[in-house]
């Protein structure tokens, strides 16, 4: 007797309302695992909500499952008599099941397999750790070799097992970068080239693995070989992970049936790619194939409007794709050639996460400035909200959790929509030179300096990385006509010229910092050079931002003296110039004798 195939996957999906009617963003970047129900529905995912990274510097997610156990379509019953209940597994059995999965064949195998996954399944999270960390037991290589099995329970099983110990961050380390990754990543990247009915299961899995930052590029180097042949880079490998996802986006019909295992390997495929793609050196690779046309044509198909579009949708995926693509140069020719921007232009006006990603990415594909909408107003607000909740560290409701995008990414989109405005004429940069958002980036600029010079007091809950310092400094620079904006009439304000002074040397402190770009450098010490030549008159926009900038300062106990200068003139009195001189006094006195 064949093991029935009991197992029936749901989508869990933590919801919350947006302004639009009937509209749901997920409030927390996905991952998901599997439950036992009592359908023979085909398996598909259940979600499991992942909040944001510990720290800015692990930037690995963590989950915090949330399952609801809804109404499920029940089976019609059958005349075959019940089974005889058996004993729920233990972590103490796995040993024997690891045995059975290796030695035996066919159904013991996949019944083997079958209680390893219910050792892990939803009812027994706790497990998840020690089943892989514990090194008690190696579950993944046995697991791993299931995926080559041609039964397909026991593949099944083993695909639902590897996506729920995927899970925990402790497991991604093990499973994506430990002993056994070759045999996990291998057999998985074989299932989907192999496009079996679990493909979309094994890019679920892959995606899991990939929130953890430290593996992506691992991940998407995966190249197998046979045994003592020579490596073969991914590109030049039809076998590679690469490869394998390109064909399978390739291959996909311009409108696969929604639910279909087509359109779901697809989409999963896609959230697989969106996490690989937030590196350069990956960026790099996926710039010489086919799939950022493929993620284009995704949005350019679609018939559903952007508000309608939900959370791990192929649409929310394929943007995110060509967000993350857009902002690396190695990568953004290739979504230039495939029109990206004229596809993606008119999701700016939607005003929630999706045109706040569509924006972003419109500023890294050079849009003009006259293609963003209402003269640029609403991209400078969205970005610069975005940057400000980067550094305290929150998300927006019902759009983006803390952790979804880096402050690198925000900042590169405010330097970017800058340069458009400044290409179009320097008036346009009003619309980015607010008070706020000018000093949030003078904030990112000092934080950083404040980080690396030694002896410096204080310091930000948020230290921000080199690049976004860099872009920072570029926005300030795009943005001085506008900053540097006389008031009306003129006037000469001494607040004005405390304000430049101060600014002034914070930016050239920060083009002394070791590992400044030369571009960053040069541009650091342009600005300082105009901001001190113009603070003999009132600049309206540079006060107010110059006192923003100093009541963070106060909020957060930095030093509020760090960035003033500390040149001192040649004290004068009475006595005239010779009062320099040692044998001087200040009566005018001298035992000086001079010839």
């Amino acid at each position: 007797r064949r093991l029935p195939r009991n197992i029936k996957c749901r989508v869990e999906i933590a919801l919350a309302p947006c302004s639009s009617p009937n509209t749901y963003f997920t409030n927390y970047p996905t991952m998901v695992s599997f439950r036992k129900s009592k359908s023979k529905k085909k398996a598909a995912a259940e979600v499991a909500k992942e909040e944001a990274p510990e720290k800015a510097s692990a930037a690995e997610p963590k989950s915090d499952e949330k399952v609801d156990d809804g109404p499920t379509k029940e089976e019609k019953p059958k005349p075959s008599p019940a089974p005889a209940p058996s004993k729920p597994p233990t972590l103490d059995d796995i040993p024997d099941l690891l045995k059975t999965m290796t030695e035996e064949k066919g159904e013991k195998s996949a019944a083997a397999t079958k209680r390893i996954y219910e050792l892990c399944d939803v009812g027994h999270k706790q497990n998840r750790v020690p089943m892989v960390c514990s090194g008690k037991w190696d579950v993944l290589t046995p697991l791993a070799k299931c995926l080559t099995q041609e039964s397909g329970d026991g593949r099944h099983l083993a695909c639902l097992a590897l996506n729920n110990l995927s899970i925990p961050t402790e497991n991604k380390r093990v499973m994506a970068l430990g002993p056994a990754s070759k045999e996990v990543i291998g057999g998985l990247c074989k299932v989907i080239a192999e496009d079996k009915q679990e493909s979309y299961l094994c890019c679920i899995c892959l995606m899991n693995l990939s929130f953890l930052e430290a593996s992506i590029t691992t991940i998407l180097q995966h190249s197998p070989v046979d045994d003592g042949a020579s490596p073969v880079p991914p590109l030049d490998n039809p076998n590679s992970l690469i490869r394998v996802l390109e064909k399978l986006l390739t291959n996909s019909p311009s409108a696969p049936k929604s639910g279909s295992g087509k359109s779901e390997g697809v989409r999963w495929a896609c959230g697989l790619i969106k996490n690989l793609a937030k590196s350069e050196e990956n960026a790099a690779l996926f710039g010489k194939t086919e799939i950022p046309r493929c993620v284009v044509e995704n949005i350019r198909n679609t018939t559903a409007p952007p508000s309608r579009w939900t959370s791990n949708s192929l649409e929310d995926f394929s943007l995110f794709v060509i967000l993350n693509l857009a902002q690396w140069p190695v990568s953004k020719e290739a979504l230039i050639n495939a029109g990206a921007v004229d596809v993606i232009k008119p999701i700016m006006s939607e005003g929630d996460l999706q045109g706040l990603k569509a924006t972003m990415a419109c500023a890294f594909l050079d849009a003009r400035w006259a293609d963003f909408p209402e003269g640029g107003a609403p991209a400078s607000k969205s970005v610069s909200e975005l940057m400000t909740n980067i550094v305290e560290k929150k998300g927006k409701d019902g759009q983006y959790a803390y952790g979804v995008f880096k402050l690198y990414t925000a900042t590169k989109a405010y330097r970017d929509l800058a340069v458009s405005a400044m290409e179009s004429g320097s008036s346009s940069t009003k619309a980015l030179a607010t008070p706020s958002s000018v000093a949030l980036c003078l904030q990112v600029v000092s934080d950083l300096v404040l980080a690396a010079v030694d002896d410096a007091e204080g310091g930000s809950k948020y230290v921000p990385d080199a690049m976004s310092a860099e872009y920072a400094v570029g926005a300030i620079e795009a943005m001085l006509p506008a900053i540097l904006d006389e008031a009306d009439p003129p006037r000469v304000s001494i607040q004005s010229e405390k304000a430049a002074g101060e600014v002034a040397q914070m930016l050239l402190t920060y083009s002394d910092i070791a590992g400044t770009s030369a571009a960053a450098k040069a541009s650091a010490k342009k600005s300082a050079d105009e901001i001190k030549a113009a603070g003999g008159s009132a600049r309206p926009i540079l006060e107010i931002s110059h006192d923003l900038w100093t009541q963070y300062r106060k909020r957060e106990g930095q030093p509020l003296d760090q960035f003033i200068s500390q040149e001192k003139g040649i004290e004068v009195d009475e006595s005239g110039p010779l009062d320099f001189l040692p044998c001087v006094n200040s009566s005018g006195e001298t035992s000086c004798i001079i010839l």
